[in-house]
């Protein structure tokens, strides 16, 4: 037995050192078109500024209450806490020391300046599509940063993923280096729009899901974010996120705003408007409004309707609601005035209810932005109910006014009561 457990070791470790060699020497390289593409010029460093807010640097790469870009947020995940990195151009503990070249290869390879690898983390898997010159922009950018003497902190993985090793062999099943490929068949509105969501966006950092593994399937079809205890929804299933028959300037709307006719964003999505997406011009809002009307292929069935509930739990629920909600939700869930409508709320609806656990628990609150500075919000009720009247009121608006989605249990809403952190 010993001895054939010591061939299994040794047939996984010889895997494990095959998928290495293959995984280190797949790197692509782009050359700048010339070392003006970085120089610290006014219209390098302006045009570095905007690509870094379309990629949201700031919002990782900055500890809650520290130096902006200094790195330090910390990134809990399945297999352990990650650590954002310093990107300010300290020598000592930034990228002071780094050329363009090292940039690129970080975003493009997913490789340190001393060819380490990088953790997926940072979502190079997307990034690996940006464009050499945005780089070199995004690169003048952040050597015009304030320089701070922030020391990086090391990951806290569990064995075997504190492994290069291990990444090595994950990066041989699950990342290839690419760039981002035109669609002729496509206008250069609808290609800028999935350049920008594909790319430089990482959309599908949250939006899809993820294997034991933690790789994306790279698609948009919504999956759990392990880092926050959210879930992004889908963007190409209409009984989910997707905006295929939503009016383009109502998608403009609500990505720039946080609110449309209908919807408003809350929890991670609301960082990302706030930090991001309100800072970008109207022509690169309406390119990505263009790509994310355009990926439902067809009508997607919705989930088939959940058995309904036992009326005593409904009656306890309809209690707590008009106790509690019926003043800005209205008698039959209709909305009044800025408050949303509940009845057919797709985010209320949809099949894991942690978003609807997290904004009774601890509140939702739309983005303040330049378009809407004072938005209305929901109060939290963490202190008021407890896990078993939170799961049945959620389990009534699930099942009223033609919602028909299953029923919250408190062992649910008691998995989700910590406020996250990050």
């Amino acid at each position: 037995m010993k001895r054939r457990l010591l061939l299994l070791g040794g047939a996984a470790l010889a895997a494990l050192l095959i998928a290495a060699a293959l995984a280190w020497p797949r790197d692509e390289f782009v050359p700048a078109a010339s070392p003006d593409a970085w120089a610290a010029t006014s219209a390098n460093i302006a045009r570095g500024a905007y690509l870094a807010r379309a990629g949201n640097c700031m919002a990782c790469h900055t500890a809650r209450g520290g130096a902006p870009y200094a790195g330090g947020r910390a990134m809990a995940t399945p297999f352990g806490t990650l650590y954002t990195s310093n990107i300010t151009p300290d020598r000592a503990t930034g990228i002071g020391k780094w050329s363009a070249d090292d940039f690129w290869h970080a975003l493009h390879n997913g490789k340190s300046r001393d060819g380490r690898l990088l953790y997926p983390a940072f979502p190079y898997t997307s990034y690996t599509k940006v464009a050499r010159a945005d780089a070199d922009a995004l690169f003048a950018y952040l050597r015009s940063l304030p320089p701070r003497q922030v020391q990086n902190r090391p990951h806290a993985l569990r064995f075997p993923y504190d492994s290069q090793l291990a990444l090595a062999g994950w990066r041989l099943l699950s990342f290839t280096p690419g760039v981002f490929e035109q669609d002729d068949q496509r206008n250069p509105q609808w290609n800028r729009g999935a350049y920008l969501v594909d790319g430089l966006g990482h959309c599908s950092a949250c939006h899809s899901a993820r294997n034991q593994f933690g790789a994306s399937d790279k698609g948009l079809g919504g999956g759990l974010i392990p880092t926050v205890g959210w879930y992004a929804p889908s963007l190409n299933a209409d009984s989910e996120a997707g905006l295929g028959k939503w009016k383009e300037e109502h998608i403009v709307q609500l990505l720039r705003t946080g609110v449309a006719p209908g919807a408003s964003v809350t929890g991670p999505m609301a960082e990302v408007v706030a930090q991001s997406l309100q800072h970008l011009n109207v022509e690169d809002l309406t390119a990505m409004a263009v790509y994310l009307k355009s990926l439902p292929a067809g009508p997607v069935a919705a989930p088939a309707p959940a058995p309904r509930p036992p009326e005593a739990v409904l009656e306890q629920g309809s209690q707590l609601y008009r106790q509690y909600c019926i003043d800005c939700h209205g008698a039959r869930g209709e909305g009044l005035g800025p408050y949303p409508a509940l009845a057919g709320n797709r985010a209320l609806s949809l099949h894991e209810p942690v978003n609807a656990i997290r904004v009774v628990l601890n509140g939702g609150f739309a983005p303040a932005t330049s378009g809407n500075p004072r938005p209305y919000g929901m109060p939290p009720f963490s202190h008021v109910l407890d896990d078993t009247e939170v799961a049945t009121l959620l389990t009534y608006l699930r099942a009223s006014w033609g919602n028909t989605a299953g029923p919250v249990s408190s062992a649910q809403v008691n998995r989700y009561r910590a406020v996250p952190l990050d």
